[in-house]
């Protein structure tokens, strides 16, 4: 009966892999259910396992939700209207002034919001913006491509950046003012390494002179085709100024960074996310009479279920014995000193991020690490590497995280095709460059200041 339990429970991991790779048009989130309740049916779950999945996603999964409200806030705003023009502004009719600015404000948005609110932020200004110019398709996907990665990968810089970084960190026993100390300055020399492997990537696509802007409105591409974004409407606020964007930005980071601040004086992260999305909500319902309503139909709730489905089947292979054979197999080589450590776990996060989505990887990543009896400065370096590895690593593949799965989600609805086979392309190219540039350098610096 236990074999019987571990061959399903392994089939059904490997059939849901293959079966997303095999026909990766489909909404990730069905193969996903059905390998999570043949896990379940095959009792490597258990109903008590269910209850800490729900509790482990619950945060995640309210936090997400913070994010989707703050981006339909600033786009109800007039925000992505008003920021698309700005980057037109400044790109002063170069191709590549734009990628350069197009990467600059990913990096800015995750640094100071998250990822997954960089990626719904920035995604719609850039779709508006290249329609506006009437790109072709091939000449969008530099930008929207290399912004999405970016602004992933910007996450690694500092733990507040990523829900599940701050998870994790709990389990380690390390504070964010560590996290940034040993993390900031060879993450982002990794990242902008990535960006000069991007750029030497795409040069040759990039147009260096820039169409004029199309006359008319700002398209907001949607899955029923395009429409005049509201910037033009009575909803939207008729002069929309730098000041008046200023006083929303920073309301709206205030909430986001209330967040992190929760986690300091141990008031529940998810709480303290519903107050501040109803207070987003509640201002725009009163300046701008607009209802919280829509938040259910811009909700791309199958990627929920899709995170939830893989932490079921991935807890379903820890409980089968997943931690126990990596202990035995990692652990010879992360005791051998920094740099094997940090090259050793940031690989093995890559894997694992991209076999089964970054979340459940680096839970499991974690709890491997803390198993192992390690001194406090390997696990810490570990652990950083184990980030690096989630968070660039990840990025092979667009399952290895939810940033990359709601980016592919909104590209589609925004009439922009960029298949499996065009992402891959450009990320085996260089992300393991860009990973092992970051993991080496991890290892030397946190050597150089310790």
């Amino acid at each position: 009966m236990h074999d019987i339990m571990i061959i399903t429970t392994i089939a059904a991991f490997l059939c849901t892999v293959a079966f997303i790779f095999w026909r990766p048009h489909v909404n990730e989130a069905i193969p996903a259910t059905i390998g999570a309740i043949i896990v379940l049916f095959s009792g490597s779950v258990s109903l008590t396992d269910l209850g800490n999945i729900t509790e482990t996603i619950g945060g995640a999964a309210v936090t997400i939700m913070a994010t989707i409200v703050m981006a339909i806030v600033l786009e109800s705003f007039g925000f992505f209207h008003w920021a698309a023009e700005k980057l037109a502004a400044k790109a002063k009719g170069s191709g590549i002034r734009l990628f350069w600015y197009t990467n600059l404000l990913c990096f800015l948005m995750t640094l100071f919001v998250n990822n997954d609110g960089s990626i719904l932020i920035t995604t719609p200004i850039l779709l508006m913006l290249l329609h506006r110019l009437g790109l072709k398709n091939h000449q969008k996907i530099p930008y929207l491509l290399s912004g999405a990665l970016i602004a992933t990968a910007s996450s690694a810089p500092i733990g507040v950046s990523n829900i599940v970084n701050l998870i994790a960190l709990k389990i380690v026993h390390m504070d964010l003012y560590m996290h940034t100390a040993m993390m900031f300055v060879p993450a982002t020399l990794g990242l902008v390494l990535l960006s000069l492997l991007l750029f030497a990537n795409f040069y040759k696509v990039l147009p260096h002179k820039l169409p004029a802007l199309k006359q008319g409105h700002w398209h907001l591409m949607t899955e029923k085709g395009d429409h005049p974004l509201k910037g033009d409407a009575e909803l939207i606020p008729k002069k929309i100024t730098t000041k008046f964007m200023r006083n929303i930005l920073i309301f709206v980071f205030a909430v986001r960074l209330s967040l992190f601040a929760a986690s300091f004086v141990h008031f529940p992260v998810p709480l303290m996310a519903v107050i501040g999305s109803t207070l987003l909500l509640a201002w725009r319902w009163y300046y701008l009479k607009v209802s919280p309503r829509d938040m259910i139909k811009k909700t791309p709730w199958y990627i929920l279920i899709f995170a939830f489905s893989m932490y079921v089947i991935i807890y379903g292979l820890n409980n089968i014995g997943l931690t126990q054979w990596l202990i035995h197999q990692i652990q010879p080589i992360v005791t051998g000193g920094l740099l094997q450590a940090s090259v050793a776990m940031g690989v093995l996060l890559s894997i694992l991020s991209n076999i089964f989505n970054n979340h459940p990887a680096l839970m499991v990543g974690t709890l491997t690490l803390t198993n192992m009896g390690l001194d406090p400065l390997t696990l810490k370096i570990s652990y950083l590497a184990s980030v690096i590895g989630s968070d660039l690593g990840s990025l092979l593949l667009p399952i290895g995280t939810l940033a990359t799965l709601m980016w592919m989600h909104i590209v589609k609805k925004g009439k922009v095709k960029i298949t499996w086979g065009d992402y891959m392309k450009v990320t085996f190219r260089v992300i393991p460059i860009s990973l092992c540039f970051t993991l080496v350098l991890l290892a030397y610096w946190v050597h150089w200041i310790f």
